[in-house]
């Protein structure tokens, strides 16, 4: 979940919210319905209102959403806005919506549940022709010449202070892809499309293409670079491609292992892949550099992902074999037995006073245990 600083962030970013406010205007009427997946501190629920909607749905699961509640107030629209604390997926409205409006993105729209949210909010929330903001979204990825960030990535394992061989730790490190800021000039290539996620249509969460690029000026190559153009409405949008107006979202870089000296002409191949696992997408890119015709230079190949960045331990990967045979530990005990007294008959207090008795090397008194016992409560009950 955001800080309170980085919804700050969000709401001073005058082309996110220029661009989102004016897709409102063109699309919400007198006595619209309108759904918010995400309304943060909610500005534009309240925006919603003050253009006409007669109804408001705010959805928010993180604790921002009092904010929200006391921002909807100050600005006299807490009669028509229903905030609803909850994951958009657990929710069930009355009334389908006209305009279903989220910004889910992180660095790139694929990031956490964005997509299956949207697909469910889709299907059960919006109304026949109503309208999805954003419509749609474009990525693109180049060739980018980015000496900076990745000096930032390897750097620390190259050129250590102690003068230590620290190569396995730079192994995982180039397997990570960062939010970077770069500029046309730096880009060695052309853009290329990679996917267009069209929120009207999409159903699959992950996604996986091929791209290819013929050099188009001499320098060293660290990696792609990769970002996205929004589409909210009729000619209405924002992006952060390098040389657009700066955003909040940065662009995505992908380092190679090793920096490539490349030259005009030169092809490059690169798949690039975004596989939804559990909460968090996991990205994987396979690059094929081809030499110029005549050159003595071998082709280059890198193999990367972020799964291969996965900082683990043996005994951490034994513990997700498929053939591995799991036992809940002392602290998962604990957790079992604590969602156990949630049953709806005892109070925390309650519960606290039962987990200090029957777990007294972990809690030396009923206060302890009423801390731990309102952490599980607030990530599970209902």
């Amino acid at each position: 979940m955001y800080s309170l600083r980085a919804y700050g962030s969000m709401i001073a970013d005058r082309i996110r919210v220029d661009a989102y406010a004016e897709a409102l205007r063109r699309t919400v009427r007198e006595e619209s319905i309108v759904a918010e997946i995400g309304t943060g501190p909610g500005i534009f629920a309240v925006l919603a209102c003050q253009l006409g909607a007669s109804r408001v749905y705010a959805i928010e699961p993180a604790e921002i959403i009092q904010v929200a509640r006391e921002v909807a107030a100050a600005n006299g629209c807490g009669d028509k806005i229903e905030f609803i604390e909850q994951f958009s997926n657990r929710v069930a409205l009355p009334i389908r919506a006209d305009v279903i409006l989220s910004d889910l993105r992180g660095i790139l729209p694929l990031f956490e549940r964005h997509i299956p949210a949207i697909v469910d909010a889709r299907r059960r929330f919006l109304a026949p022709g109503g309208v999805m903001i954003p419509r749609r979204d474009t990525l693109w990825a180049a060739i980018v010449e980015a000496p900076n960030p990745y000096s930032e990535i390897v750097d620390p394992w190259d050129k250590n202070p102690l003068s230590q061989n620290l190569a396995p730790g730079r192994v995982l490190a180039v397997n990570d892809a960062q939010k970077v800021r770069v500029s046309p000039s730096q880009l060695l290539s052309g853009h290329r499309l990679w996917t267009t996620l069209d929120y009207a249509t999409i159903e699959n969460r992950d996604v996986r293409g091929n791209l290819e690029w013929t050099v188009e000026r001499a320098g060293t190559g660290h990696g792609i670079v990769v970002w996205f153009d929004a589409d909210l409405a009729e000619d209405v949008g924002f992006s952060n491609a390098p040389g657009a107006p700066e955003t909040v979202y940065g662009s995505f870089f992908f380092p190679w292992t090793q920096p490539v000296p490349l030259k005009q002409g030169q092809t490059v191949c690169v798949n690039l892949a975004a596989k939804l696992v559990e909460n968090d997408y996991l990205w994987r890119w396979t690059t094929h550099i081809e030499p110029l015709s005549g050159s003595s230079t071998s082709p280059a190949h890198f193999d990367q992902s972020q799964f291969a960045g996965a900082v683990l331990s043996a005994a951490q990967l034994r513990r997700i074999a498929a053939d591995y045979i799991p036992q809940l530990s002392d602290e998962g005990i604990l957790r079992r037995r604590t969602l156990e007294l949630m049953d709806g008959k005892l109070s925390l207090e309650g519960i606290a006073c039962r987990l200090a008795a029957e777990f007294p090397q972990r809690f030396s008194s009923w206060h302890e245990a009423l801390s731990y016992a309102g952490v599980v409560s607030q990530e599970y009950s209902r």
